[in-house]
């Protein structure tokens, strides 16, 4: 067994479910004239920090010196099935997105990928460099996820793997070290354009481009001020963020549950009580998602998200 080989068997001992390896080299010329034509047309929105760093972004060699490969990594979160909780249907409750309902992904990724940095420095000997990263870092993830066979990138512009479906969180360890590559899939959407038909808000442009100022998860999570009417009369029940177009993906239907016992699952988090949301303090907002992504948007964007979802329910959003 190659050294690659040894430490991608031991990623999926640890509990990922995907990994790849890449060469530490820049992004494909297509892919970022995309990207930089995505950020100039404005379809990023507000989130400014996709406006920086862009070299760094785009190319590993400027988040390590010296950097030779990138170990790509995936880890499937699709929950297990919705068992409800008894008398959530005489209370106005709000939906999460599937990821949020577990403890929060970056520390628990960095956690397991620091796993495997350690028995990557110990088998390999010698002095090497490493890198973790957790979607914070600023590089083109899925992009380098593609290059080492974890997926494709769909329509609804998540990777997508034929076995797994579109659930899946992503890290990376960019290192000194040069390691055998694995290659990209051939597998593709083809004809199938029901994430495109899914999506209430129309952020998924029939011309391939997303829209992140019409996207329900970033209207939920980044989005800072108060949202355009029509918009907010289509996020419907969301309360934090939204998983339409994952849900409306074929691959997903017969995708696995996440089988790491490992990655903490909050039954409880599947829907939360709107009133609830709507009276709680500071304080209890740290404590209760301290360990959560709910605690990203802040207590004040999740009370406006739920006033929005109570007009929604009554039946007077737009």
């Amino acid at each position: 067994m190659s050294k690659a080989q040894d430490f991608k068997a031991k990623a999926l001992e640890i509990g990922f479910d995907l990994v790849g390896i890449t060469e530490a080299v820049p992004i494909e010329r297509e892919q970022f004239i995309y990207f930089t034509d995505w950020l100039a047309f404005g379809y990023a929105g507000r989130m400014d920090y996709m406006h920086r760093n862009l070299d760094k972004r785009t190319n590993p060699a400027r988040l390590l010196e010296d950097a030779r490969s990138v170990i790509c990594v995936g880890l499937n979160y699709k929950p297990p099935a919705d068992r409800g909780r008894r008398g959530e249907g005489r209370r106005p409750m709000g939906k999460v997105a599937n990821y949020a309902r577990y403890e929060d992904y970056h520390v628990f990724v960095k956690k397991e990928l620091r796993k495997l940095v350690d028995f990557i420095s110990s088998a390999a000997g010698g002095e090497h460099k490493f890198k973790i990263c957790v979607d914070s870092v600023p590089l083109a993830e899925r992009a380098f996820a593609v290059r080492a066979g974890l997926g494709f990138i769909g329509k609804n512009h998540m990777l997508i793997n034929p076995t797994i479906g579109p659930q899946i969180l992503l890290g990376e360890i960019i290192t000194s070290l040069e390691l055998k590559t694995d290659g990209p899939l051939s597998d593709s959407c083809r004809g199938c354009n029901k994430c495109i038909e899914a999506c209430p808000t129309g952020a998924l442009r029939a011309d391939g481009q997303f829209d992140a100022n019409r996207c329900i998860s970033y209207l939920t999570i980044e989005y800072k001020g108060q949202m355009d009417a029509g918009l907010a009369g289509k996020t419907g029940d969301w309360l934090f963020g939204c998983d339409e177009c994952v849900l409306a993906c074929p691959y997903q239907e017969n995708g696995p549950v996440c089988k790491n016992k490992e990655f903490k699952y909050y039954h409880d988090r599947t829907r939360l009580d709107l009133g609830r949301i709507l009276n709680m303090t500071e304080a209890k907002f740290e404590a209760e998602f301290a360990d959560s992504p709910i605690k990203r948007p802040g207590l004040e964007r999740l009370k406006r998200n739920s006033q929005i979802c109570f007009v929604n329910a009554s039946g007077r959003g737009a």
